[in-house]
This record gives structure tokens, C-alpha cells and sequence, in this order.
């Protein structure tokens, strides 16, 4: 009769314990949506500035349609992006586009005392720190849940249970030369 305690004790203790991973695994995996979340939203405001910067912006600058067509064409693209490793390769050439338009805009006196301009300018400035702190918080999340995922026991909860990785929000660059030059003009 004790060995029968014993033993019943002992699988108790594992189902409690598999519970306690799972419910781990669980609190991380949705640390991790809720860091998507928070860039997905910063990434969505700054893709809605885009079209009010153009329009302030192509009154002013005759010569650079060609620069402003790219900016709406790479907003367009990065819109139809949902994967943190997607959204991270379509960034870089938004944020290097966006330099690009405010470098250009010095030759227009006009243009820079815009108040409209001023204000996007300093909005898009602000959504770029507001993605650069969402993007630290969901890349550690992600890193948790990775680590949980990989290491023993929790990885045979995870296995049981099919949690998945998490990628990394790595912004590439558009000067890196793994990557293909974007034109602008």
C-alpha cells in the first residue's frame, strides 16, 4: 500500500510539474504576441505618417518624385508584411527612404519651415524611438520563450504541446551589403 502512495505521490508531482512548464511556456509565448502587438502598432502609425509627409512634402520637392514614389511604394509593400523576420527586411529601407526625404529637404528652405512638416517630422521621429524600445521588449520575450523551448525538461512540454520559436524583429539595414540596394532616385 505505501509503494502504491509513493508512486501515485510521484505522478502527481510530475503532472503538477508539467502543468507549472506549461503554464511558463504559455505566460511567454504570450509575452511574445503582446511584444508583436506593440511594434505591429508602432509600425502601423508610422506607415499611416507616410502619406501625410508625401503630401506635405511633393508640393515643395518638383525634382524628387521619383524619391517620393519609392517612399509610398516601400510603405504599400511593408504593409502586407505579418512576420517579425518579414516587417525586420522591409524597415531598414523604410527608415533609410524616410533619412533620404528629411536629408533632401534641407535644400528646401520652404519645406523645412513648414509647421506640417515640422510635426510629421518630429512624429516619425518619435514612432522610430517608440519601435526601437517595442522591438527590445519583444526580442526578450522572444528570448525567454526560445531558451524555455530549448532547454530540458520544458522542451518535452514544448514538444508535447508544439510551441514554436520565436524570430527575432531585426531591422536590417539598407547599407548592409547582404542585402539588395534600393534606389531612390
Amino acid at each position: 500500500m505505501e509503494a502504491l502512495l509513493i508512486v501515485v505521490i510521484l505522478v502527481l508531482l510530475v503532472v503538477f510539474y508539467a502543468i507549472a512548464i506549461y503554464n511558463k511556456l504559455l505566460k511567454n509565448k504570450n509575452m511574445v504576441t503582446e511584444g508583436w502587438s506593440s511594434i505591429d502598432v508602432q509600425l502601423k502609425r508610422r506607415a499611416n505618417l507616410i502619406p501625410h509627409l508625401v503630401s506635405t512634402v511633393e508640393t515643395y520637392m518638383d525634382h524628387e518624385a521619383e524619391l517620393l514614389e519609392n517612399v509610398t511604394t516601400l510603405r504599400t509593400r511593408s504593409l502586407d508584411f505579418t512576420t517579425p523576420k518579414e516587417q525586420g527586411q522591409a524597415a531598414g529601407p523604410i527608415a533609410a527612404a524616410l533619412g533620404r526625404v528629411f536629408a533632401v529637404s534641407e535644400f528646401y528652405p520652404e519645406l523645412k519651415a513648414n509647421t506640417d512638416f515640422s510635426d510629421i517630422h518630429q512624429s516619425l521621429d518619435k514612432i522610430e524611438e517608440e519601435i526601437q524600445l517595442a522591438r527590445r521588449h519583444y526580442n526578450e520575450a522572444a528570448q525567454n520563450l526560445n531558451i524555455l523551448i530549448e532547454s530540458f525538461p520544458c522542451n518535452l512540454v514544448a514538444n508535447q504541446f508544439r510551441f514554436q520559436k520565436a524570430d527575432y524583429f531585426e531591422i536590417e539595414k539598407a547599407d548592409d551589403p547582404a542585402n539588395p540596394k534600393v534606389e531612390l532616385g
